[in-house]
């Protein structure tokens, strides 16, 4: 009995754990050192209308159209790539491309 428990329970565990095919959201792992990673900072729309801000601790929050925090959650990066996970449960992708953030329909430039 208590064999046929663990086995359903190591069943239930892999399962959930492979449900999403190894995409569930991650914590972005905080960067150690005094240097933060280098896409950490503003990048704006050119028309200023959507700012987006990655924080040094792997949180974004995005201003649209001067609504502060409209979107906010988490962020990773793998190389150039970003991913995101929004806390309203959406997920979205970024690519930083010769100094540009091109986030699903969105460029962005780095505001210094």
């Amino acid at each position: 009995m208590i064999g046929k428990a663990l086995l359903t329970l190591g069943l239930l565990t892999a399962m959930t754990a492979c449900a999403d095919g190894g995409r569930a959201p991650k914590q972005a792992p905080e960067r150690t050192g005094a240097s933060p990673h280098p896409y950490v900072g503003m990048w704006v729309t050119a028309d200023g209308r959507i700012r987006q801000e990655l924080l040094p601790n792997g949180r974004y929050e995005e201003e649209r159209d001067g609504r502060k925090r409209a979107y906010t959650g988490r962020y990773t990066v793998t190389g150039d790539h970003l991913d995101y996970y929004d806390d309203a449960g959406f997920t979205a992708t970024g690519d930083v491309r010769d100094g540009v953030l091109y986030h699903e329909h969105l460029v962005l430039y780095r505001k210094r």
